[in-house]
């Protein structure tokens, strides 16, 4: 079963990569979350290195135990899977929950993966007049599996570690999606590691920060009998040679110095974007503040028409409406180097001064 083209109004199968498929290949790309110029040529050739025993089963043994180390945890508490992504069809179909809840405005794929297993979903919408804050309460109690992104794609939200692990529960699942979280420096308010929170599913991905959206690995850390349940549901050797090694090599001592560099840099650059957006304050556009992801969301007037013109001049932007809670009004932007701002800023200008 798949959910259909459209859940409550919001398309949750369109997903960034759709701005720059087809005519969209030639657009300067700020439609997806992925960091640009990646992944850097040592981790290139590392899994070119990998190549060679592409005639063996893949074995995950010394990719899980390197992403157990990263994570201060036991090699119990940690599943490897193809992207983040098959960690939500793996826990909509493994889980025997009775009342799933989504935190939205959030990446729909967890949406989408418990329709398609045939639940019934209820959805907590945060408010744009609370910057889109959590808000605990608005959590219903009996709900026993909730789903929370944080950073928050599209809202750029960094929600406080304490909040985020008070939404647990006796007998509840917590999933915690934190596919962006090493692009916030320090990794402030990760929950990752923790096995003092009750039903904690901490969800990571390593294809944004390192640029493997095409080689697919991320990873889920969790009690154990919630990996074993999770394994179970898993087809035989689910993650590939090359995405082992590319898992091994990403959580280790240099990749993770390179990705705090590059998180530090990601903020940088946030910060010069945001500054850039403000001035257009006059002509109705608003940021989400304060961003701390790799991207940021905007609300402006006419923004379909917008975002239709700044393809014109050569820009791919996320339109916002497929996202529960958002409407029409709302584009995400990915954070780019400053070069890349200073057009993209000036194309915007361009369109904002002819609306």
């Amino acid at each position: 079963m798949r959910t259909e083209p459209t859940a409550g109004g919001h398309d949750l199968r369109h997903h960034g990569d759709a701005e720059v498929r087809d005519d969209g290949s030639a657009l300067v790309d700020l439609a997806v979350n992925v960091r640009a110029d990646t992944p850097p040529g040592w981790l290139r050739e590392h899994i070119a290195g990998s190549l060679s025993g592409l005639a063996a089963y893949p074995d995950g043994r010394a990719a899980r135990a390197a992403v157990a180390a990263r994570h201060g945890l036991p090699v119990e508490r940690v599943l490897l899977t193809s992207g983040a992504a098959e960690a939500f069809v793996l826990l909509a179909r493994a889980l025997k929950v009775r009342r799933p809840v989504v935190v939205h405005p959030q990446f729909t794929e967890p949406e989408a993966a418990l329709r398609d297993a045939g639940h019934t979903v209820d959805r907590v919408l945060l408010r744009e007049a609370d910057g889109f804050r959590l808000d605990p309460a608005a959590v219903p109690e009996d709900a026993d599996l909730v789903v929370i992104g944080n950073p928050t794609n599209p809202t750029s939200v960094l929600h406080p570690a304490a909040a985020v692990a008070g939404l647990a529960r006796p007998g509840r699942t917590l999933v915690v999606d934190e596919a962006f979280m090493d692009a916030v420096p320090g990794e402030r308010e990760a929950l990752a590691g923790r096995t003092d929170v009750p039903g904690l599913v901490v969800l990571r991905s390593l294809t944004k920060t390192w640029g493997l959206a095409g080689l697919r690995i991320g990873y889920v850390l969790a009690a154990p009998e919630t990996v074993a349940d999770l394994e179970r549901a898993q087809p035989l050797w689910p993650v590939s040679t090359p995405a082992l090694a590319a898992a091994e090599a990403c959580v280790g001592p240099r990749a993770l110095a390179e990705a705090a560099d590059a998180a530090r840099l990601v903020a940088a650059d946030r910060a010069y974007l945001v500054a850039g957006l403000r001035e257009f304050a006059d002509r109705g556009l608003r940021v989400v503040e304060p961003a701390e992801g790799p991207f940021v969301l905007v609300r402006l007037p006419h923004a379909a028409a917008v975002r239709r013109r700044l393809r014109a001049l050569g820009y791919a932007v996320r339109r916002g409406d497929t996202f529960p809670g958002l409407d029409e009004g709302w584009l995400r932007l990915a954070v780019r180097d400053r070069g890349t701002a200073d057009g993209f800023l000036c194309a915007l200008g361009q369109v904002l001064g002819t609306a």
